[in-house]
């Protein structure tokens, strides 16, 4: 467990997160647990050496045995140079069995992301880039706040498909001022650059941020949920029309690149944080914690684990097999009945022997999740 967390028997953990939480600027929408400190800062060093610590610990602890995905994560480590991340990438890869057939992904964002930069982290293990874009539109990104034009991205992405083959770029939909051409431009213009994996997210307007603030103030429109449900059909169009699956409410790739360690958050693999707030669960077959910065957030039994796993799968394209669902109506009688509810509802399909999201039920998320979680209760 994560230093100050209780401690249990439990399955060996499958996923580990490592969080870096420094960034050249705070984006207006962005409530992380992130600081926008300069790359030369003392306190990045002084986190980074306390996080190669961690590492080494729970390798002697046995705890990085059995990992198959690994993901590096912020904030924006490209942001914290190539010394930094050479220290951090060479530790995991003499803790652990860090070989071609674990997924590394690596965060990073285009004004810090060089062609240096690309080279070297490959060497050092990493196989997958993730790459925060949001847009390929000037004019929106200066609205979110970020810290590069278009032709930063562009040119990152380049540089990233110099080594990479798996390539994920993010963008944002739903942003006002925003079009729907000017979104869909956004997605061809991934696609074109050579991306192998795009993640799309509506905007979210977070307490206590600068957005949140200039809503409030009259200054910025909330997003509009029904504009942000037509952008994710807007991408799900595209992507599909280029040979992209969705195979997750927010996530699309071609054949052969979804992305492992998102997988793993969504089928209730045991994942290991390392880093201020990064979270681990740890489970076993009678209970299932989750510990971020020592406090325990979640401590389900069976039946509110089982309830957990039907609504985590319906987050995935592939939902959940018969016998899942089985299995789960064996700890929670009413789940037979509340998946035939959800049928009727168009929240969900019954096809081929697996219980599938519909496109209206990802679009009415909290009723289809609420549904299912609330069967523990």
């Amino acid at each position: 467990m994560t230093k100050g967390g209780p401690l249990m028997p439990h399955d060996p953990y499958r996923a580990l997160y490592v969080h870096l939480p420094f960034c050249v600027k705070r984006c207006a929408y962005c409530d992380f647990a992130t600081a926008a400190v300069p790359a030369d800062a003392p306190e990045i060093d002084a986190y980074v050496d306390e996080l190669v610590l961690d590492i080494r610990r729970k390798a002697k602890e046995g705890e990085l045995g059995a990992l198959e995905t690994v993901y590096v994560g912020g904030g924006t480590p490209s942001h914290i140079g190539l010394a930094r991340l050479s220290m951090l990438l060479y530790t995991l890869s003499l803790s652990m069995h860090l070989t071609p057939e674990v997924e590394c992904t690596m965060e990073a964002n285009p004004e810090s992301l060089m062609e240096r930069m690309v080279r070297d982290v490959w060497a050092l293990g990493v196989n997958r880039l993730s790459i925060g874009v949001q847009s390929f539109d000037d004019d929106v990104l200066r609205t979110l706040g970020r810290a590069h034009s278009s032709d930063d991205a562009r040119r990152a992405i380049e540089a990233a498909r110099t080594r990479f083959e798996n390539v994920s770029v993010d963008l944002m939909c739903g942003i006002p001022g925003q079009s729907a051409e000017g979104f869909e431009a956004s997605v061809r213009e991934a696609v074109r650059l050579g991306a192998t994996h795009v993640s799309v997210y509506p905007l979210t307007i977070e307490p206590h941020t600068p957005f949140d603030a200039a809503v409030l103030a009259g200054e910025l429109e909330e997003p509009d949920d029904d504009v942000e449900a037509a952008h994710m059909q807007i991408a799900a169009r595209v992507l599909d029309s280029e040979g992209f699956e969705r195979y997750e409410v927010a996530s699309y790739a071609r054949p052969g690149f979804a992305c492992r360690h998102n997988i793993a958050y969504w089928t209730g693999v045991p994942y290991l944080g390392l880093g201020r707030s990064a979270a681990t669960m740890t489970q076993n077959a009678q209970r299932r914690m989750r510990v971020k910065d020592g406090q325990v957030t979640d401590d389900l039994d069976p039946r509110q684990m089982a309830a957990e796993n039907l609504m985590l799968g319906m987050r995935m394209t592939a939902g959940v097999s018969d016998e899942h669902a089985a299995r789960a109506a064996e700890l929670l009688p009413e789940a037979t009945t509340v998946l035939a509810d959800l049928e009727r509802q168009g929240l969900v399909e019954h096809e081929g022997g697996r219980w599938r999201p519909t496109e209206r039920g990802w679009l009415c998320g909290n009723e289809l999740y609420g549904a299912l979680f609330d069967l523990a209760d």
